[in-house]
């Protein structure tokens, strides 16, 4: 069965803040059985301007990422996201 992720571009414009994110939507993600594949480090864009921090969540099929995504609980954390940060998000299936 596919998988499902969130691929996730963010540019944090308020670190303190967003830190409330983070460790808002951590228990959230695990709860609907998504891991973190990527969590910000390294990265280079060679090809277009892109976000400072990237990030990649693995759950076990489409439907779950986005139940995740949709639920109270995440919209809660994502309102924080999206206060300190630039940020886009793509919900998509994969192997």
């Amino acid at each position: 069965m596919p998988k499902g992720y969130w691929i996730v571009h963010v540019t944090v414009t308020n670190p303190e803040e967003y830190a409330e994110y983070v460790r808002l939507d951590t228990p959230i993600v695990e709860e609907y059985g998504g891991k973190f594949l990527v969590r910000g480090g390294q990265s280079e864009t060679p090809e277009t301007p892109q976000k400072d921090r990237h990030v990649v969540v693995e759950f076990p099929d489409l439907a779950a990422a986005q139940k995740c995504y949709h639920s109270d609980g995440y919209q809660k954390a994502a309102k924080i996201r999206m206060a300190h940060s630039d940020s886009d998000i793509v919900i998509v299936e994969g192997t």
